[in-house]
C-alpha cells in the first residue's frame, strides 16, 4: 500500500509507484487532500489514473481509494498485504498516527499495520524537527513502524534532482522488499562514480 500526505515530495511518491508497479506489485492508493494538490504542484499530475501516474502499463496492478473511504477495504485488519509506505509524510499525519487518529483512509490504514503487526514505514519529509515531531517518531517507531527521513546520500555524486529522488527510493524499496535495478547503493571499491563533480 502506498499513502502520500501533504508534504513536500511528491516525485519520490511518484517514482516509487512508478517502481512498485513496474515490479509487478499491486499498489492500493491513498491520498489526502493535501498530498493531491502536491502531486499536482510539482508533478502536474491532474487526474488520479494509471496513465496520469505514469504507470499506463501497468493500471491493472493500481487500485485508487478515495481518503474519505472508510469502507474500502484496506480500511480492514483482515485485508493482508506486505506493508504500507506512506511517502512523503507530513507532521500532520505523523502526529495523528502517533495520537491514535484516523480521521482519513490513509491514517486507518497506516493504523491497521500497526495493530496487525505488519509493515509500515514512514517517509517523513519536514526540516528543522520539533521535539513534538520527535515524539511521534518515537511513539511511532516503539509501535512497530520503521521511520525513515527523506534525506539523500551524496556518496553516488548525484548529478541531478533525478539521482537524488532514485537514492532515496531505492532505499525505501529495499526496505519494502520490492526489486528494482536503480544504481545507488555504496561500492567502496568503485574508481569512478556517475554524476557531477563537486567543487569547493
Amino acid at each position: 500500500m502506498l499513502g502520500i500526505s501533504g508534504a513536500s515530495g511528491a516525485p519520490y511518491a511518484l517514482r516509487a509507484l512508478q517502481l512498485m508497479l513496474a515490479a509487478g506489485v499491486e499498489v492500493h492508493l491513498a491520498i489526502t487532500p493535501l498530498g493531491r494538490r502536491l502531486l499536482f504542484e510539482e508533478c502536474d499530475v491532474r487526474r488520479l489514473d494509471a496513465s496520469s501516474l505514469g504507470a499506463a502499463d501497468h493500471a491493472d496492478l493500481l487500485r485508487v481509494h478515495g481518503d474519505n473511504d472508510m469502507g474500502a477495504l484496506i480500511a480492514s485488519g483482515s485485508f493482508v498485504h506486505d506493508g504500507m509506505l506512506i511517502l512523503p509524510c507530513s507532521s500532520n499525519t505523523l502526529g495523528a498516527l502517533a495520537a491514535g487518529i484516523t480521521t482519513t483512509l490513509l491514517q486507518r490504514a497506516a493504523a491497521v499495520a500497526l495493530k496487525e503487526r505488519r509493515r509500515l514505514i514512514i517517509a517523513h519529509r519536514e526540516t528543522p524537527l520539533t521535539t513534538i515531531d520527535l515524539g511521534n517518531m518515537e511513539k511511532l517507531a516503539i509501535a512497530g513502524a520503521t521511520i525513515m527521513p527523506l534525506s539523500p546520500g551524496f556518496y553516488t555524486m548525484p548529478a541531478t534532482i533525478a539521482d537524488l529522488v532514485d537514492f532515496m527510493v531505492a532505499r525505501i524499496l529495499d526496505l519494502m522488499e520490492v526489486p528494482h535495478d536503480l544504481q545507488v547503493r555504496w561500492d567502496p571499491h568503485a574508481t569512478t562514480k556517475p554524476g557531477a563533480t563537486l567543487r569547493a
